[in-house]
């Protein structure tokens, strides 16, 4: 078992150096019924790096995480993920694709009734075949990681939001994944916490070699940390580059969202008949 970790970890090395993206998407388009959610998008995500996806809501942020994790499919384009086609793998090749991949949800997901030390453990007693002192150690590890080893015994429903974050990202980073992936990390935090949260991000990711990917709204704060960010509007991605960049940039897409105004190419209204004319049909 040893020797083919190693093999592993020599395969993802030689990858790596024969192609620094580590995510690339190519003219992908999804939809629910006859709205268009992602029309042709292009996405290349450097191995090493922290990139952040950003749009207004309902633009397909989040929807863009379920693709890359293969939990739905595209209508059209292509998704590679370590080199891999996401959505030509075997159910087989994709969940060991998928074991590779942490991620961290907007509710942290937690089992209510399992302990902070048992959350963590969850997913190394499914995948590995580690003694239980091994477990322990390793447990104790990533929850020293989150700052929380202190609180291995509590139960979810004696957490403050915050902290249920954290033990959550203490989980999915339990086996050491090659890329993260943060749904709204932010959102509903206070500001300490999102210190708090930003710090580990940074930190996670330099210190274990990992990419990863952001989705948040949240413009100072993925500013802070990441290396290039994408913005998403109207299904499209209407600008990329450095958080500078996009600070300065003249599209008036990038522009409206990056400096919250409210006016601009993204409507207040969603699509509808005129006002009027809606009122006036209520009354025959």
């Amino acid at each position: 078992m040893l020797f083919k970790a190693i093999d592993n970890m020599l395969d993802t090395k030689k990858a790596q150096q024969q192609d620094e993206m580590l995510v690339r998407i190519n003219d992908l388009h999804y939809a629910r019924g006859s709205r268009k959610i992602l029309d042709g998008v292009n996405i290349e995500i450097p191995h090493g790096k922290i990139t952040t996806i950003m749009g207004p809501s309902g633009c397909g942020k989040t929807t863009l995480l379920r693709l890359i994790g293969g939990q739905i499919a595209p209508a059209q384009g292509t998704l590679t993920v370590a080199g891999q086609n996401i959505h030509s793998l075997s159910n087989k090749d994709l969940y060991q694709l998928r074991k590779r991949m942490g991620m961290l949800f907007q509710s942290g997901a937690l089992f209510t009734h399992l302990s902070v030390f048992e959350n963590v453990a969850f997913p190394v007693r499914e995948h590995t075949d580690l003694s239980e002192s091994l477990i322990r150690t390793l447990v104790l590890m990533k929850l020293q990681a989150v700052g929380l080893r202190g609180a291995r015994d509590l139960m979810p429903a004696e957490l403050s939001g915050g902290m249920a974050r954290r033990v959550a990202l203490a989980r999915a980073i339990a086996l050491d994944p090659m890329m993260m992936m943060y749904d709204e990390p932010f959102t509903g935090q206070d500001p300490i916490t999102v210190g708090v949260i930003m710090q580990l991000i940074r930190l996670l990711n330099d210190s274990l070699g990992m990419t990863t990917i952001i989705v948040s709204h949240d413009v100072q704060e993925v500013c802070a940390i990441s290396d290039q960010l994408y913005m998403i509007s109207d299904g499209k991605v209407v600008g990329s580059g450095g958080p500078e960049q996009l600070q300065n940039s003249d599209s008036d897409w990038v522009g409206q969202f990056m400096h919250a105004s409210p006016d601009g190419p993204v409507p207040f209204h969603y699509p509808a008949p005129p006002f009027a004319e809606d009122l006036l049909e209520g009354l025959d």
